[in-house]
């Protein structure tokens, strides 16, 4: 019988168990994307699962060995850091984990945005403009919005509206010890969006689109997100985030695109943002409406093989601690 390791990076050491750490909103993320994940191999009668406790002392490196002998492997781990990348190409190359996770080269250019936001243009993604910031010198077009070069899950994300209101951001930064680069964009206007797609070597499937729920304060926290969404939108999304994958070779699995969807019905004013190389929250909500195992799904594009995703009816509204929520219809929890 197969056997899979699913790891998740920050359950597996126990960065921000504590409800009072600042990462405890990461690792409610985390745990909640493995263990849906989990539940979902181990619906699969041929597959043994394997994944760590809560206990906050798996040590990747010091195991590779281990997991090795293991047929397939999963990581989920925040881009920043170099964190999934160095889980990667930990792992050796004659591992067929390969084909549930992107290669190093698409991790390496998807987690820096001002290379990602630079090979989009040029390849004609729309994108906002972006720049690395210099701390000495910050000038407009203001609102702009900061964030890090390599950063993820929206840490020392911020709005500044003015040359005034940097030092306000700097100082915000600082005290949450962030001291590294950062890239500025201007702020764009629209409805925050995404896309997950599976990925095999012969078929990009695009799963159901989701709005995203965004803290109102200017950190751009990431709150959940509700699906489906209308399907014009729907249609503008994915047609987008395709292209924005499709010129980024490597890119196997899960993959997620962030948007924005703007107010021009024709799709000029939509803009893709970034995209996670891995596993995102959006796995909630969306194995809660798939007529499908998703994560079969996976494992069937792995193998080079295709699939014909169906859904089912309704609309779910999913938070970042994993839970789910059925909503009437029609009904929305933002506007």
């Amino acid at each position: 019988m197969p056997r899979i390791f699913v790891y998740e990076y920050l359950t597996a050491l126990g960065i921000g168990r504590d409800p009072g750490d600042p990462m405890h909103s990461m690792y409610r993320e985390g745990k909640a994307m493995r263990d849906a994940l989990a539940a979902d191999l181990r619906a699969l009668p041929t597959f043994e699962v394997a994944t760590t406790a809560d206990d906050g002392v798996f040590d990747w490196y010091r195991q590779i060995e281990w997991i090795a002998a293991f047929d397939l492997v999963l990581a989920v781990a925040p881009e920043a850091n170099g964190v999934l990348l160095s889980h990667v190409e930990a792992l050796p190359s004659t591992l067929p984990a390969r084909g549930l996770m992107a290669l190093p080269e698409a991790i390496r250019l998807t987690t820096d945005k001002l290379a990602l936001a630079e090979h989009w243009d040029e390849h004609a993604v729309p994108t906002p403009d972006t720049w690395l910031l210099r701390r000495e010198c910050m000038t407009g077009p203001f609102p702009q919005v900061w964030k890090p070069r390599d950063g993820c899950g929206s840490t020392a994300t911020t709005i500044v509206s003015s040359e005034p209101d940097a030092q306000r951001a700097l100082a915000e930064l600082a005290a949450e010890d962030y001291h590294g680069e950062l890239v500025a964009q201007p702020f764009v206007p629209g409805r925050a969006a995404s896309v997950a797609f599976l990925v095999g070597p012969d078929q990009t499937v695009p799963l159901l689109p989701t709005f995203q729920a965004i803290s109102g304060d200017g950190r751009f926290r990431y709150e959940g997100g509700l699906l489906p969404i209308r399907p014009d939108l729907a249609e503008r999304a994915v047609k987008l985030a395709r292209k924005a994958i499709d010129c980024v070779p490597g890119l196997l699995g899960y993959v997620g695109v962030d948007l924005i969807l703007g107010d021009a019905a024709d799709g000029s004013q939509d803009f893709a943002i970034e995209i996670n190389p891995r596993l995102t929250t959006s796995y909630v909500g969306l194995r809660e409406l798939a007529d499908f195992n998703i994560a079969e799904a996976m494992l069937i594009l792995a193998d080079g093989g295709t699939i014909a995703p169906t859904w089912k009816t309704g609309t779910v509204r999913f938070y970042p601690d994993g839970r789910v929520e059925r909503l009437s219809d029609g009904e929305e929890f933002f506007e």
